[in-house]
């Protein structure tokens, strides 16, 4: 549906880039502690801190990508319906 946004369970999203918000649902999905998440991406634990819970507002897709795969998740680029 058009115009549509999907609201996360974590939390309301206020002044943060979208994915910080996707990315704290898929850590809370898998339960996982940050030292985990750390150990298998290689993102810091004071980087997640700084996501979730810090001034972080646009972090870098390496990172959040990284995290992504750490949690058997891929990002990828989807072509929208009508546009060129």
């Amino acid at each position: 549906m058009p115009g549509y946004l999907k609201p996360y369970r974590t939390y309301v999203f206020r002044n943060k880039d979208p994915i910080i918000d996707k990315t704290r649902t898929l850590v809370a999905d898998a339960n996982v502690s940050y030292r985990e998440i750390s150990d298998e991406s290689g993102v810091s634990t004071t980087t997640l801190y700084n996501w979730f819970h810090g001034k972080t507002r646009r972090p870098q897709f390496a990172t959040i990508n990284a995290v992504a795969m750490a949690l058997d998740h891929e990002l990828a680029f989807k072509k929208l319906n009508g546009k060129k």
